[in-house]
């Protein structure tokens, strides 16, 4: 196996980093090649000029470990880029939107906001150094390959990246769960520009250095008995109403 790489198994991962083209890819190992699902892997993989390989179960298992479920792909791949903070700036234009964790540690979580943030049209995530996952071949499981086309950038320290970024025009808005503005009320003027949504840890929320640099404070309302969202779902909620207002023409007189 070639020195510092990583193993991705799972057909949505596989395809992803195959059509992302972000990572180095050494070698894809195949079961049932007959599948169709196989049989686009394979195909991608060749057009890539990835070399193809048949294994077995036992092939498969000695590489991913024996609990993996691999569906018949295992893909040797090298490790995903990561970026400073402002390199994400502007990649999305005038109406960009940016997403940060501020101590979100679990994997799952990341990986499903990394998923939301990328179907929401994000341009990109920022993670900290410290209290926050690796891009392990689990974060791109857990996001269903969403993270190998989502730019990631880690931040040593997360209030000056974001007070960098503001001077690259961005207004930060701090995901609350109790205080701050209604997300489905905001006004044109607060909704229009670049943006950067932060979200906390459940339960810690974000910290007092964090909300120093937080422009908007919003929370998601709430009809239920639940006090909150998951960190996921709350992510999901705000990206896709901003990404919902931004694509919706202006309301006349509204500001």
């Amino acid at each position: 196996m070639p020195g510092a790489s990583e193993i991705l198994y799972g057909v949505h991962p596989v395809r992803e980093a195959l059509r992302a083209g972000r990572r180095r890819a050494f070698r894809l190992h195949l079961r049932a090649r007959g599948r169709p699902e196989v049989r686009e892997l394979e195909a991608a993989a060749r057009a890539a000029g990835v070399p193809v390989a048949a294994a077995d179960g036992e092939g498969l298992a000695r590489l991913a470990g024996a609990e993996a479920r691999t569906q018949g792909v295992v893909l040797e791949v090298g490790p995903l880029p990561e970026l400073g903070p402002l390199d994400l700036a502007g990649a999305g234009g005038a109406d960009d939107l940016l997403v940060a964790l501020d101590g979100v540690e679990d994997p799952q979580n990341v990986g499903a906001i990394a998923r939301v943030a990328e179907a929401a049209g994000a341009g990109g995530l920022i993670l900290t150094r410290r209290r926050a996952p690796p891009l392990s071949p689990a974060l791109a499981r857990a996001s269903a390959g969403a993270i190998e086309h989502l730019p990631v950038a880690r931040a040593s320290n997360l209030p000056q990246a974001l007070k960098a970024l503001k001077q690259k025009d961005y207004w930060v808005f701090g995901a609350d769960s109790i205080e701050g503005e209604d997300v489905f009320g905001l006004s044109e003027r607060v909704v229009t520009g670049r943006k950067i949504v932060v979200l906390g840890a459940e339960g810690r929320g974000l910290r007092p250095a964090v909300l120093e640099q937080v422009d908007h404070r919003i929370h998601i309302p709430l009809g239920g008995r639940v006090g909150s969202l998951n960190v996921a779902a709350a992510a999901a909620v705000a990206l896709f109403e901003l990404r919902r207002r931004r694509a919706a023409p202006p309301e006349g007189g509204f500001a």
